[in-house]
């Protein structure tokens, strides 16, 4: 019975022994009906055992993974917060963003577990087989060392459920080559493991299939807690040269469109970004499907992102959390996040009523409202961060 208790939490733990009696922790997120997607549960699991493993002086590293072969992560578990959304509104207390208190618990959460991950002291190892979407990224992003395969596709497309790209996209949307991040926000564009790599958001492609393999060459190693990093760079590394051939006929959409996509979106206003990607002529299929999305999503969204990146550009990671904390709950207090799930995962209708319900409409002082901060500086939720 309690292994049937276990096998069921949304993440779980245990310690592989090494050759030399160092432990490397593995967590493995366990909800592969549903894409692995991140509830409070699964944060708070995952919270608790990364801390506990930083303190032990005999877990080397740690590795995190996912159950099954779908997915790394495919976002976070939106129902809850569409409910929430639903009751906040109906309530009248929208003007509050602190009245929705799932939702502060549920960002405030996520947002630690990222940062923890970012900051971690020992190596960690993300292996994103799979599709990484949204809260993926997130859980992923701030691993010292990030593998993809050659089922790997991410994608930030918060702009299809009048989101924004968050979980600390704000901060690395904007350390990728040229105009890149701008343009995955405002596209939600998926890409595979060598366009993870030429954006900064993976080091390493490694086949699925040699998983196994390099496991055991890691619990071979010397570890010390001195150099451990270094052992992991190098196992890796060598995972990768053998892995090369069969990357090397993968499509790289970004990279080979860099020089367009910085092109189009380097105009000095988002209105004449927009109309660059719209009134974009292709007939590649890539690209297409980016101007849908486009069209399609939320325009408030689009404004943000495009606000966010620009105020935070010489933002560190803790004050881009903080930022994104705020946002992320004026978001929930208004219309687009609550419609944007409706119609895309609960009503399933792909018909959103956006409001407003074209970007020339979002005017600077609607959109200023989204940074408005109801708390004194070190009464912030996060304000212990960095």
């Amino acid at each position: 019975m309690e292994d049937a208790v276990k096998s069921a939490a949304p993440a779980l733990f245990e310690e592989l022994v090494a050759a030399n009696g160092k432990r490397i922790g593995v967590a493995t997120l366990n909800v592969e009906k549903t894409l692995n997607s991140i509830s409070l549960e699964m944060v708070d699991l995952l919270d608790a055992q990364l801390r506990a493993w930083a303190g032990d002086p005999q877990i080397a590293m740690v590795l995190l993974q996912a159950a099954g072969e779908k997915a790394f992560c495919a976002g976070g578990d939106l129902q809850g917060l569409y409910r929430t959304m639903l009751d906040q509104h109906a309530s009248g207390q929208s003007v509050d963003i602190k009245s929705n208190s799932y939702a502060c618990d549920f960002f405030e959460r996520e947002y630690r577990l990222d940062y923890l991950i970012h900051t971690y002291p020992k190596p960690m190892l993300a292996w994103a087989h799979g599709i990484v979407m949204g809260g993926g990224i997130g859980l992923m992003a701030g691993a010292s060392h990030r593998v993809v395969t050659e089922k790997s596709r991410l994608a930030m497309p918060e702009i299809t459920i009048g989101l924004y790209p968050d979980v600390g996209g704000t901060w690395f949307l904007n350390r990728m080559p040229g105009q890149l991040g701008l343009f995955l926000a405002l596209t939600g564009a998926s890409f595979g493991a060598a366009d993870a790599i030429f954006a900064r958001l993976a080091d390493y492609q490694i086949e699925h299939s040699q998983k196994q393999a390099l496991l055991a060459s890691l619990l071979s190693q010397p570890w010390d807690g001195k150099r451990d990093d270094v052992l992991l760079t190098r196992v890796l590394l060598a995972a990768e040269q053998q892995a090369q051939p069969a990357f090397a006929a993968a499509p790289a959409p970004l990279r080979q469109h860099f020089e367009l996509i910085h092109q189009l979106c380097s105009a000095p206003t988002l209105d004449e970004v927009v109309q660059n990607i719209v009134g974009l002529q292709t007939d590649d299929a890539w690209l297409q499907k980016g101007i849908a999305t486009l069209v399609a999503g939320s325009p408030a969204s689009a404004w943000l992102s495009h606000a966010l990146q620009r105020r935070a550009l010489h933002m560190s990671l803790a004050e881009v959390f903080r930022l994104e904390y705020v946002v992320s709950l004026h978001c929930a207090a208004r219309a687009d996040f609550a419609e944007g799930i409706r119609a895309l995962i609960i009503d399933k209708d792909r018909q959103p009523k956006w409001q407003p319900a074209i970007l020339a409409d979002v005017s600077k002082e609607w959109g200023n409202g989204f940074f408005d901060d109801p708390w004194p500086e070190n009464d912030h939720p996060l304000a212990d961060l960095g």
